[in-house]
């Protein structure tokens, strides 16, 4: 086997970290977390913080039910085996995500179909979508990428005249707003993370909200209780292939004492990031991301911006290395979104037909490649961002970027 250099999470991922700007680590702690954990030691492991944390979490998005899980890549394995689809099915997804959003329709035997984006922006729509869907779609999941929230209505219609599921990946979007409501309250059911490094971070985790009771209870099953049930006079039967994808006590009780805090932490996000993208879409050469007027709340988890080529001439990769040698911290480029691309062995497997690419039970040929979705291939050349953005910038932090981006976009400009 060749030797890789792993790829690197949470609080090792920002190990290193320097600049002028703040890191996200050392992180907030709500002041009930201590609290919280001392009661799962004090109970001697007999308290139930899950619960605890599932009503307290589904109460404050305003949903039914909630599911709590190690993360969100387990949340969203989750729902695709709970949904109950075939192998060979197909699902929409963006092709500006991460791995996570796809690894569980991977295990399931479902077909990913990227979506391109919208042109100059980072998510899919439901213009991009239509011309994906085939008589083997079976749903829709759609990312708010950055934070920023699809344009959902549209995408739900769109499902609605074609009997399609839509399900949300809230990964970098926890409490945003979509015209008052919250995003993963917007389609039937939602994956949210809670990993260390993300909006609001514990340990590690995440969880599924949705209304929907019966698929609360299947994502229950197959998800966490392995898909078996008590036979009376036997015992313990699987009924189904499921995972073992619990949330643990400790785990929970920080992710309760989060939760008390990072309703106040969003609000300093959307207003930061307001600001930023006010200051820095007056630069010649920049072009921020375009904050949508449907959009009440932007719970920005990673700050970014494209270069105009035709004004810079260097590279966004040149580009993003000065903005870190000034001092803006972990500013770097985004080509590894792309998943069609950065996920190798999903073409490999389509070029070779293994299992679910042979036909039955697929229904054609597909290829994955950054020709597929060109939007989003021709967004991320020109992407920068630093995911180091938090609820710990100030005004004047946001007027340092934004000279920071002025003076070197100037070094710059043709």
């Amino acid at each position: 086997m060749k030797k890789y250099e792993r790829a690197k999470y949470g609080a090792a991922a920002f190990a290193g970290a320097k600049g002028k700007l703040p890191n996200s680590f050392p992180r907030e702690m709500g002041p009930s977390c201590l609290k919280y954990l001392q009661e799962v030691v004090d109970s001697g492991l007999t308290c139930d913080m899950v619960t605890r944390f599932e009503k307290a979490f589904a109460k404050e998005l305003g949903v039914n039910h909630c599911i709590a899980t190690p993360g969100c890549t387990p949340a969203l394995a989750c729902l695709a085996s709970a949904f109950g689809f075939r192998s060979g099915d197909e699902i929409i997804v963006s092709p500006i995500t991460d791995f996570g959003m796809i690894q569980g329709l991977i295990r399931e035997d479902l077909i990913p179909v990227f979506a391109d984006t919208e042109p100059g922006s980072i998510n899919i729509s439901a213009g991009t979508i239509e011309p994906c869907i085939s008589r083997r779609t079976r749903a829709i999941l759609v990312v708010h990428k950055t934070g920023l929230v699809c344009d959902m209505d549209p995408i739900n219609a769109l499902a609605r005249k074609h009997k399609l599921i839509v399900y949300e990946d809230v990964c970098q979007a926890a409490f945003s707003e979509y015209k008052g409501r919250f995003a993963g309250t917007l389609s039937k059911a939602a994956g949210f993370s809670f990993d260390m490094e993300k909006t609001m971070g514990s340990d590690i985790g995440g969880c599924v909200a949705t209304d929907d009771s019966k698929l609360a209870e299947r994502v229950r099953l197959f998800g966490q209780s392995r898909g078996g049930v008590i036979v009376p006079g036997y015992g313990r039967k699987h009924v189904a292939p499921g995972y073992a994808y619990r949330m643990s006590n400790c785990t929970a009780a920080i992710c309760l004492g989060q939760l008390e805090i990072v309703k106040s932490q969003v609000k300093r996000r959307d207003k930061m990031a307001r600001l930023l993208t006010s200051l820095i879409s007056k630069i010649p050469g920049i072009i921020p991301l375009r904050i949508p007027q449907y959009q009440n709340v932007y719970s920005c988890w990673m700050f970014g911006f494209r270069i105009d080529p035709k004004m810079i001439r260097c590279g966004a990769d040149r580009f993003a290395e000065q903005l870190k040698k000034e001092g803006i911290t972990g500013a770097g480029t985004g080509r590894y979104y792309l998943m069609p691309e950065a996920c190798e062995f999903l073409d490999e497997n389509a070029r070779k037909r293994v299992y679910p690419y042979s036909t039955p039970p697929a229904s054609r040929k597909y290829r994955y490649s950054a020709r597929t979705c060109p939007n989003a291939r021709d967004f991320l050349k020109y992407f920068v961002r630093w995911i180091t953005f938090s609820d710990k910038y100030t005004p004047k932090h946001c007027e340092l970027a934004a000279d920071i981006i002025r003076k070197t976009a100037k070094r710059n400009t043709n």
